[in-house]
């Protein structure tokens, strides 16, 4: 057990992350001193510094705010890292040398899950943009929530939010089998697609972990599954399990799905009867999935079917998950978070879908080395649903450099006559706006450093 009673000041190493930046507000509001480390500026890292937060770029113990650096302090203080810090960081090693003890990310989650009821939303895709409407359903109903999101809800701008009701929901990472740390009393399994084998070995080592994460949820509590997946993960004898999605079976099913160009409208299929005509304007099928996962469990905890109604028709996104950011005669831009080739397909699908027949130019930016490896077929495959594609150098992250792995290895396997390979740097400024009609930028890297600078060289194109 970790004491969070007693602590008086909390130092997040790797703050500017969008899990840990949701801690640092979350401690802030607890009315402690919070400061931290990253190694580059962000809009997050500045957000935190307005709010009070000391934030250092310099991996030097010399800018470790004083509280921190007195050892007659160390017990109440807490300090929490993250896997982006490399391992010898001097600032992490300050805390160790110290006798602090360090704690990740999950820990101190999973300390505050213990303490809440909380809606944990676990899966290889879709656990962002379910546990954001989830907690903006709930966030406009009478229930009310607070909520550690893995993006920027576009609803209330901000990945933290903040309720005095007894419900908390949070993403279950399986990176590092981080979920097995939560106690939720419900929780949602999306999708069990291959991923992180570095860290599981093998899928099935995979879907081992996600059964014992659902042995986490509490005797009584509730579980709802994917129908799509509903022969891969089992309903522990003390949960009560339902599915959700198309196909035969499903408890919670959108029926009679009409689309109005800009919006659509579905019934609800729930135990308790029907919830017809609701609205909805977040693009893509498998956002209309999404919102039924997070429906059934707003209705767990005592929605109204009005109040729902409501909160789905003023559902926003989440910025970078079919993010739209130009939308114009004559020109599109979208920008999304997805890094596994699942998610990029249901991506694809989702702009097929929405912008007809035009002309789709995507920038894909893969994100991992072992994932490239691991997936470099499947990625391929995917991207060539494009009609144009840039692929730039993988994004790191955590990893070091795996030999004969590069972008090279999904460029070379591709079938596209329009692919080309360039460097993040050369971008935007080698596109040829003249020749674009939608535009998708893809990746959970660097490539968000492309947004603005691509969604402003748009604007002036599109005279917005």
């Amino acid at each position: 057990m970790i004491d969070l009673k007693n602590i008086g000041a909390v130092y997040l190493t790797g703050i500017g992350g969008i899990g840990m930046s949701a801690l640092a507000k979350y401690f802030l509001e607890q009315g402690q001193t919070v400061a931290g480390y990253d190694r580059t500026e962000t809009d997050l890292t500045v957000s935190l510094a307005s709010m009070g937060c000391a934030i250092t770029y310099s991996d030097d113990p010399a800018t470790i705010p004083d509280i921190f650096r007195d050892i007659s302090c160390r017990s109440r203080v807490l300090a929490i890292y993250t896997p982006a810090i490399p391992g010898n960081s001097n600032i992490l090693a300050f805390f160790r040398d110290n006798g602090h003890k360090l704690y990740k990310r999950s820990e101190i989650l999973g300390e505050i899950s213990s303490h809440t009821d909380t809606l944990a939303v676990a899966g290889t895709h879709g656990k962002t943009t379910v546990s954001t409407m989830i907690a903006h359903i709930l966030t406009q109903s009478h229930i009310g929530c607070s909520a550690f999101l893995g993006g920027i809800s576009k609803n209330y701008g901000s990945n933290y939010l903040s309720g005095r009701s007894r419900y908390t929901v949070m993403e279950a990472d399986e990176f590092d089998r981080s979920f097995h740390r939560l106690s939720p009393l419900m929780a949602v399994v999306t999708s069990v697609d291959a991923d992180h084998l570095d860290i599981y070995g093998s899928h099935e080592e995979m879907i081992v972990a996600y059964q014992e994460f659902c042995r986490k949820i509490r005797p009584g509590g509730r579980l709802l599954i994917h129908n799509d997946i509903r022969n891969k993960i089992n309903v522990p004898d003390s949960v009560a399990g339902a599915f959700y999605g198309p196909g035969a079976g499903s408890d919670y099913l959108a029926a009679e799905i009409r689309y109005f160009g800009d919006y659509y409208v579905f019934n609800l299929e729930t135990p308790e009867g029907r919830l017809d005509d609701i609205h909805f304007s977040f693009p893509g099928r498998i956002n209309i999935e999404n919102i039924t996962a997070a429906s059934a469990i707003a209705l767990m905890c005592g929605v109204t079917g009005d109040e729902l109604r409501t909160a789905i028709s003023g559902f926003k996104g989440v910025r970078r998950r079919f993010d739209i950011r130009v939308n114009k005669p004559g020109i599109t831009y979208i920008d999304d978070y997805a890094h596994h080739p699942e998610e990029i397909k249901a991506c694809i699908k989702s702009v097929r879908e929405y912008f007809g027949g035009r002309k789709i130019t995507g920038i894909f930016q893969p994100h991992l080395y072992s994932r490239t490896r691991d997936h470099a077929e499947g990625f391929a495959s995917i991207l060539d649903l494009l009609d144009e594609i840039i692929l730039l150098p993988i994004y790191p992250a955590r990893e070091e450099p795996i030999p004969g792995v590069s972008s090279e290895m999904i460029f070379s396997r591709m079938k596209s006559e329009n692919k080309t390979m360039l460097k993040l740097e050369d971008l935007p400024d080698a596109l040829d706006v003249e020749k674009l009609d939608v535009l998708v930028t893809i990746g959970a890297g660097s490539i968000d450093k492309l947004v603005i600078p691509i969604e402003n060289k748009l604007k002036n194109l599109s005279g917005a």
